[in-house]
């Protein structure tokens, strides 16, 4: 033990930290060609390009430096520079043999987010990224604490918590998910359009009173204001986008908006069960503000998104068990199924600024979704054993059935659903003190009616569900009573759920000595009531006590210590009250967690280039738990506050130049999380999955850095396998095998703003162009989501058929903006 810290002790005491900044990116010709030999210099600070024309120079700062770019062949440039302490700004230049180039570049840095846990993703990253659900849900799997083994969904969860416990703010506006949706193949496209992106903050607990009352996460983005017009335009086998950014001259008026149109069939035509399927995902969103001077802005958000998905199952071979007792399910399918998800959002965000210290908001919005939930399809399935025999003419055919049934399942499902919301929040500011407040009042409105059924049929003979008296023991015994589905819900909902909550958090930085200090306490309240037609739910209310302390000692070594924690609430949502037979509850309590987590930050070189290692441990606490169960990317709760649970883990995260001018990470995360149900004991929650390795890795060729390449690897072990309809959890705890996926892009960049071509050039007219290559599922590993239960009529026993996601798939993909 002791040898093992004095080894971590040298490691950490390698590295040491000035009050610095620096300043590196990749110098050019005019002919697109990196430049050797161009000398980088600041007073006596002085460094070379390589063969790649990279540079890396330290420079001091909060002070003005004038950089000079040099090179025997060429014009110099001179570039003013003003960077803020640890800043790293990648500037890239491009030196001219007839102009001389003088310019001023002033960059400011916020230790805010660094200071309260937040993670702040690159939009850029986003967008480059390769994988089956690009954009920036597929980032957060690459982080600790945040898993997901779907790679059809953009759904995820964080430390122990499901899909629904996430915030997701894009301009301050909460957005909202459809609710029907049961699998990622129906998901479509994810609100946020990667296109528009400005900022991406995100919190994976321990987060702050002004965030809304969920358990797990907050992401927290913020769509651009252009500047000047400006169009970019995506294609690949998967889909296309569009976006068009416009400003008036006096810069008073600005719109982005962005087109984007999706079809999973190439991934979805990939796995095991041979369809025709028709997958169609469409939405329209857009950003508008106006400015009229410099006391107000207004700001409109508007999305329409259409999907549509279609899908006629044909057959289907799953093969599983051992290697000395193979086991296939074969199943031939008729019927088919119809689900439409369309939603209306809109938003407008007005900002008014009394003086620098003070300023209100006020936000308001609508979200109308129409969701259908249509299908029958008969499912007629064999069970039987596999010829293993290497030589045998029938090597790989079932020889034996020892299963024989059917499966009908049916559903006309239908829900609408209205949510209006509007906020004022203030925030006030005197000296180091800082006062941020806000009220809220929400309004949901669901119409909701589900009718399902499912009947199985085993060697001929229906069954029925284990609670049905007297049992069915066919074909042993006569059978006389009532024929009825094996599963059997109908409903109909008309809910109304009014809110009101508000917040008010205290923050303050101060000094402790030479270290620096950051405080942050504050409160939420929620107050609901459930109602509607038959349904009278009581008044219920809570109170969310939240702090957080960092602390940044004046060391040399550049250390951020921090604890955040507090009570935190998730009163119920409309799914969270409706059970497994489709009756709302309308009394279900607000699930409550005490949540403490503790962090620290540190920054460092090596290799001469930055890097941060943050490590953060966590601890939940969860009394009155919503018992539920997950089937693909559905949740069905027991509507019940019947459980209490914990989590707790570990989450470390590596990020750096490994490669010069690029950044990439490595994230590590340990989970557990258990339940213990009617106080029967702790057994595995759905989402316990306990190692999860991530690695995002970019780099380029060194002889052609316009050739680039892009890696997003995720390791996560395997979740709880679920159990059959009906059956005890508690005696189903078997898991799905470990999830592993890479996903691997190249990129080859004709231009961008670092390689702008000469007048006359054909490639003038772009702002960047590249075109790409993107193989998904690389190792074409074979990952389950969740398990087919097929019953065995012989020995009554049932079996866990798993069931796989994509396979290995390629596709191309072009980015264009001018």
């Amino acid at each position: 033990m002791k040898t093992k810290f004095t080894l971590l002790l040298f490691i950490f005491t390698l590295f040491a930290f000035a009050q610095t900044a620096r300043v590196k990116g990749i110098i050019l010709d005019e002919n697109n060609q990196p430049i050797d030999g161009v000398n980088v210099t600041f007073q006596e600070n002085k460094t070379t390009t390589n063969t790649n024309g990279f540079y890396s120079l330290t420079i001091p700062s909060n002070v003005k430096s004038n950089l000079k770019f040099s090179h025997i062949s060429l014009k110099a440039a001179v570039v003013s520079i003003e960077l803020k302490s640890n800043e790293d700004y990648e500037f890239n230049i491009v030196l001219k043999n007839n102009v001389e180039q003088i310019g001023e570049v002033i960059i400011t840095n916020n230790s805010r987010k660094r200071v309260e846990g937040i993670i702040t993703i690159s939009p850029k990253a986003v967008r480059l990224i390769p994988g089956a659900n690009a954009g920036v849900e597929n980032i957060l799997k690459t982080l600790p604490g945040v898993y997901s083994n779907n790679e059809l969904s953009t759904q995820y969860a964080v430390r122990g918590g499901n899909y629904d416990e996430n915030l997701v703010y894009v301009n301050e506006v909460e957005v909202y998910r459809p609710f029907l949706v049961r699998s990622g193949q129906q998901e479509g496209l994810s609100f946020t359009n990667t296109d528009l992106v400005q900022n991406i903050d995100f919190s994976a607990g321990g987060f702050q009173a002004k965030y809304g009352d969920k358990l797990s996460s907050v992401l927290d983005i913020t769509y651009r204001r252009p500047t000047k017009f400006g169009t970019s335009l995506e294609a690949s086998f998967l889909g296309g986008s569009m976006a068009v950014e416009t400003a008036s001259k006096n810069q008073k008026w600005t719109s982005i908006t962005g087109v984007r149109y999706r079809d999973n069939a190439l991934l979805v035509k990939s796995q095991e069960t041979e369809t025709n399927f028709k997958p169609r995902f469409l939405d329209v969103q857009s950003y508008i503000t106006f400015t009229p001077n410099t006391k107000w802005q207004f700001g409109f958000l508007g999305n329409i998104a259409q999907n549509k998905y279609d899908y006629i199952p044909l057959t289907r071979q799953t093969n599983f068990g051992t290697i000395s007792e193979p086991v296939a399910l074969l199943v031939a399918y008729e019927g088919q199924e119809k689900d439409r998800y369309n939603t209306l959002f809109g938003a407008f965000k007005t900002t008014y600024t009394v003086n620098d210290n003070f300023n209100l908001k006020l936000i308001t919005s609508a979200y109308h979704t129409t969701e259908q939930e249509y299908f029958d399809i008969l499912a007629q399935y064999r069970l039987g054993e596999v010829d293993s025999n290497l030589g045998s003419d029938t090597f790989g055919d079932v020889n034996f059935s020892q299963a024989i049934g059917s499966q009908l399942t049916h559903a006309r499902n239908d829900l609408d659903a209205v949510i209006v919301n509007t906020e004022l929040k203030g925030f006030h500011k005197k000296n180091e003190d800082q006062i941020e407040w806000g009220i809220k009042y929400t309004r949901e409105s669901i119409r909701d009616r589900l009718i399902e059924w499912e009947v199985i049929d085993s060697a001929g003979f229906s069954i029925n569900p284990p609670h049905i008296e007297p049992r069915n023991e066919q074909p042993y015994n006569p059978y006389y009573g009532p024929l009825v589905p094996y599963h059997n819900v109908r409903a109909t909902n008309y809910v109304n759920i009014s809110r009101f909550s508000g917040y008010v958090q205290w923050n303050r930085r101060s000094k402790w000595g030479t270290n620096d200090i950051f405080t942050n306490i504050g409160v939420r309240a929620h107050e609901w009531q459930v109602s509607g037609e038959n349904i009278l739910g009581k008044s219920q209310i809570t109170f969310s006590p939240r702090a957080q302390f960092a602390i940044k000692p004046d060391w040399d070594k550049d250390m951020l210590f921090r604890i955040s924690g507090g009570l935190y609430h998730q009163p119920p949502f409309y799914r969270e009250l409706r059970n497994a037979d489709g009756q709302v509850v309308p009394n279900v309590k607000a699930q409550q967690s005490v949540h403490i987590v503790i962090g620290n930050d540190y920054s460092f070189k090596m290799w001469n280039r930055p890097f941060k290692l943050v490590t953060e441990a966590y601890y939940k606490s969860l009394t009155n738990v919503n018992p539920y169960t997950l089937d693909n990317v559905r949740i069905r709760y027991e509507a019940d506050n019947n459980a209490v649970a914990y989590a707790q883990g570990l989450d470390l995260r590596l990020n750096g130049e490994f490669v010069h001018g690029t950044e990439s990470w490595l994230s590590f995360g340990y989970l557990k999380t258990e339940e213990n149900i009617d106080n029967r004991g702790y057994i595995a929650r759905p989402t316990d999955q306990r190692l999860k390795f991530g690695i995002l890795f970019q780099d380029y060729v060194p002889n052609i850095p316009t050739f680039k390449m892009y890696l997003n690897l995720v390791y996560n072990t395997g979740l709880p396998g679920g159990s059959p309809s009906y059956a005890d959890p508690y005696d189903y705890q078997l898991r799905l095998r470990d999830y592993r996926r890479a996903d691997l892009g190249f990129s080859y960049v004709f231009t961008d703003r670092a390689r702008a071509k000469e007048e006359g050039h054909w490639l003038k007219k772009f702002k960047d162009l590249s075109i790409g290559l993107e193989i998904f599922n690389m190792f074409n590993n074979q990952n389950a989501i969740t398990n087919t239960w097929v019953r065995d009529v012989y020995t009554k026993s049932q079996y866990g058929v798993p069931n796989y996601l994509t396979t290995r798939v390629f596709s191309l993909k072009l980015n264009v903006k001018l």
